[in-house]
């Protein structure tokens, strides 16, 4: 590898890295909600250059997690109740179906990843946040995996990340620890199994609603 090569190679791998830390810090709430994003700043707290940070902001731009301020700057996407109603109604609509669909073509192989994915996440509890959180997606984007509609599972994906800032936000309810969320997954999980379509989807929709109803109580967003 020439350096021109390896140049690259180090930009591209920085540029990954601020995109990464950034998502996360967006999505957790690190970074709040329609706060501006200064280049000078992110760089020196993510201890990189300005052209990485400013690549990773562009892509998450893209993912609809961070927006342009007058073609000059960034910032947080804002966090608005008329979004969230309209990511949670898209994820009710999209997931309900690539559930059903799931479940129509189920098998042994996509029950047993169901079953392995489900305890993966619930060994995750308690652990660094990242780690929970992808095994979280993972048993999530497992519900789905066998719907036999690729497109449809990456725009199941997308909002699900959308999603995520929403559910941290609903988190710091004081009455959300007392919901319990191992055990609308378990009743997830079981009728996903059982094959019954009507109570998987119906479970999983519950679940998803439940958030939007600590926001809606708890939170002025």
């Amino acid at each position: 590898m020439n350096m021109i090569d390896d140049t690259a190679v180090k930009e591209t791998s920085a540029t990954r890295s601020a995109y990464l830390s950034l998502r996360d810090m967006i999505l957790t709430g690190a970074l709040p909600a329609g706060q501006k994003l200064k280049i000078e700043q992110l760089r020196s707290l993510l201890n990189t250059g300005a052209s990485p940070v400013r690549e990773a902001l562009s892509l998450l731009t893209s993912d609809m997690l961070v927006e342009r301020i007058d073609q000059r700057g960034f910032r947080a996407a804002p966090a608005n109740r008329a979004n969230f109603d309209e990511i949670l109604a898209l994820r009710c609509n999209l997931e309900g179906l690539a559930l059903r669909q799931s479940i129509e073509n189920a098998d042994a192989a996509w029950e047993e990843r169901l079953v392995v994915t489900h305890h993966h996440m619930k060994k995750a509890v308690g652990q660094d946040v990242a780690v929970f959180e992808e095994a979280h997606k993972t048993f999530h984007m497992a519900l789905l995996a066998n719907s036999g509609s690729p497109m449809l599972e990456k725009f199941c994906a997308q909002l699900y990340d959308l999603n995520i800032r929403y559910r941290y936000l609903a988190a710091r309810s004081s009455n959300y620890p007392g919901r319990d969320v191992s055990a609308e997954h378990e009743d997830i999980l079981d009728a996903a199994v059982q094959r019954d379509a009507d109570r998987a989807c119906d479970s999983l929709l519950r679940h998803y609603r439940l958030t939007g109803e600590y926001l809606s109580r708890e939170l002025a967003i």
